[in-house]
């Protein structure tokens, strides 16, 4: 849990506010530290999704609730390929 909290602050407020990630604070978490999970985050089509996706109340901005969400989501993801 410490970990992901850590990871969370470790990129939020770079752009803006500490309690929230931009859409560059969020690419930069997903290309740094979750590799190629959730393949090429530079591909801005693809980033555009996920940031929408994760921005539940459409403020512009991901905060720490939406993040878990993405954790929770990969976690699941996870869990299913290595059911197979």
């Amino acid at each position: 849990m410490a970990t992901l909290i850590t990871v969370f602050y470790k990129y939020s407020g770079k752009e803006r506010d500490k309690l929230t990630l931009s859409k560059g604070e969020l690419r930069d978490l997903l290309s740094s530290e979750m590799g190629n999970i959730l393949g090429k985050s530079q591909d801005k089509p693809a980033l555009d999704k996920i940031f929408k996706d994760l921005d539940a109340n459409k403020d512009g901005t991901v905060d720490f609730q939406e993040y878990i969400t993405l954790v929770a989501c990969i976690t699941m993801f996870c869990n299913e390929f290595f059911q197979k």
